[in-house]
């Protein structure tokens, strides 16, 4: 079980997908919440937020870069992990200079993705204890 309670958001177009990754985080202790669009997600979700986004590039409309971008843009504070079963070279350069945690291409292995959202879970302390210090 996670030592800190964090939400764990996916974004993901695929159903399946979402479905899975929900009960996995939540097999381990994360509340998770899923969202099959950005624009759902962003619909749903009070800005400025926080927490652990993990969010596939390959979306409707708005891609998950772009959402990437507009939350970073806004100020919200999410630790994004990014999935894609359309690896491209340009989008893996956009997504590591953004800053992402973990760049995963599907299908991944559970444990790669834990190990993310665990990295997501050890910053977003970090950060607390920062803004806590000042």
């Amino acid at each position: 079980m996670p030592q800190e309670s964090i939400t764990v958001y996916v974004v993901d177009d695929d159903e399946s997908i979402r479905r899975a990754l929900k009960r996995l985080l939540r097999s381990v202790g994360y509340h998770a919440l899923t969202f099959a669009s950005a624009e759902e997600f962003l619909d749903l979700t009070p800005l400025p937020g926080g927490g652990c986004l993990v969010l596939d590039i390959h979306l409707p409309k708005m891609t998950g870069l772009d959402l990437q971008e507009k939350l970073a843009s806004s100020g919200a504070k999410y630790s994004v992990i990014i999935i894609t079963a359309y690896d491209n070279p340009q989008w893996r350069e956009r997504a590591e200079k953004a800053g992402v945690i973990a760049y995963l291409s599907k299908p991944f292995c559970d444990q790669a993705l834990l190990e993310a959202v665990d990295r997501c879970r050890r910053q977003i302390g970090s950060n607390l204890n920062e803004s806590a210090a000042r």
